[in-house]
């Protein structure tokens, strides 16, 4: 297996990403893995371009607000949209964004290591640290015997446990992070895994976005996202009766 660094839920956050695409230890990943929700935030086609930019070094992951997201662009979305920002993003993409991001895998793998969203069954289900083992081994049921290592996002908490001599991993989120500040990414290399994080100003990055994106709520999305920084209790809290599945 070789070097991978795991980006999960940049969420449309061009300081966030620049931060981490900025750290050592990425750049000299061989593999840059996005687990999904690339583009529904404040600054959709300035991610999607960066990361389209590195080429095959980047492995794209397709998440549910990346589902979502080309679901609204085509006008075939059901139901009511998770935030407001999500249906601005989706109408930010270009056709040919929309077509990319519908054609992702939801898991990919590298020896034994397998890359999802949220589980690898499903993009949207919530597993917590502190779910009951029970439950993380029917999650975790289909997934073949030969994969040791599962990488994940969704939740925006890092953490690493184990179920059944397997090790799962939540990378956090890059653009959105909970429990603590700073993006949060995780690096897999044949030795284990290491949760990382990465130092953002933010004031600084809040202040870029203010400028550079054109959504309207950008203001209240960096006041919320970026200038707040929910603690892993009350985002436990949030996510409880979901995960109880």
């Amino acid at each position: 297996m070789t070097r991978l660094a795991v980006l999960a839920d940049v969420h449309g956050v061009m300081p966030a990403l620049e931060a981490v695409l900025a750290e050592k230890d990425v750049r000299a990943a061989h593999t840059v893995v996005v687990a999904g929700d690339v583009v529904s935030g404040p600054q959709p086609r300035e991610v999607f371009d960066r990361l389209k930019a590195m080429g095959d070094r980047v492995v794209w992951v397709r998440g549910n607000a990346d589902r979502e997201a080309v679901a609204m662009a085509r006008g075939t979305f059901t139901g009511e949209a998770p935030d407001p920002v999500s249906p601005w993003a989706a109408g930010e993409l270009t056709a040919a964004q929309v077509e990319w991001l519908d054609n992702l895998p939801t898991t990919v793998t590298f020896g034994d290591v397998l890359v999802c969203h949220a589980t690898p069954r499903d993009d949207e289900e919530v597993v917590l640290v502190d779910s009951p083992i029970s439950r993380w081994v029917d999650v975790l049921g289909g997934v073949p015997d030969s994969i040791r290592t599962v990488v994940c996002g969704h939740t925006h908490m890092p953490f690493v446990r184990q179920v059944d001599r397997r090790t799962v991993v939540n990378a956090g989120s890059v653009g959105m992070p909970y429990g603590a500040p700073g993006p949060s990414w995780a690096l897999v290399t044949p030795e284990g895994v290491q949760l990382r994080r990465s130092a953002l100003d933010p004031a600084k990055a809040a202040s870029q976005i203010v400028q550079t994106s054109s959504y309207p709520g950008r203001q209240q999305w960096v006041d919320e996202f970026l200038l707040t920084n929910y603690s892993d209790t009350e985002a436990l809290d949030a996510f409880r009766a979901r995960a109880e599945g």
